[in-house]
């Protein structure tokens, strides 16, 4: 873990473009960030997060204009939710 001095160094320097964002995930959830940051050349688990979050609004943005799209990112969000206790938590 990151010194107290790091930590307060890294916040001062990013304060304007970056926040910080712990949080507790399920170990299958880490492996998964892992192997993303690997298949897509990505540096490390936080660029495997904005790329997801990237990746869904490009599907958000597509299902405006494709019916198979929308009903692809329909299916997904019903899944999830679905089995939500096994992705999160």
């Amino acid at each position: 873990m990151a010194t107290t001095r790091s930590q307060s160094k890294w916040r001062a320097k990013n304060k304007l473009v970056k926040r910080q964002l712990n949080v507790m995930a399920k170990s299958h959830v880490h492996d998964h960030l892992e192997t993303l940051a690997e298949e897509f050349r990505l540096r490390g688990k936080g660029e495997a997060v904005s790329f997801a979050t990237f990746v869904t609004r490009a599907l958000i943005q597509r299902a405006d204009y494709s019916n198979d799209a929308a009903q692809m990112l329909e299916d997904l969000a019903e899944a999830f939710h679905r089995d939500r206790d096994i992705h999160s938590n």
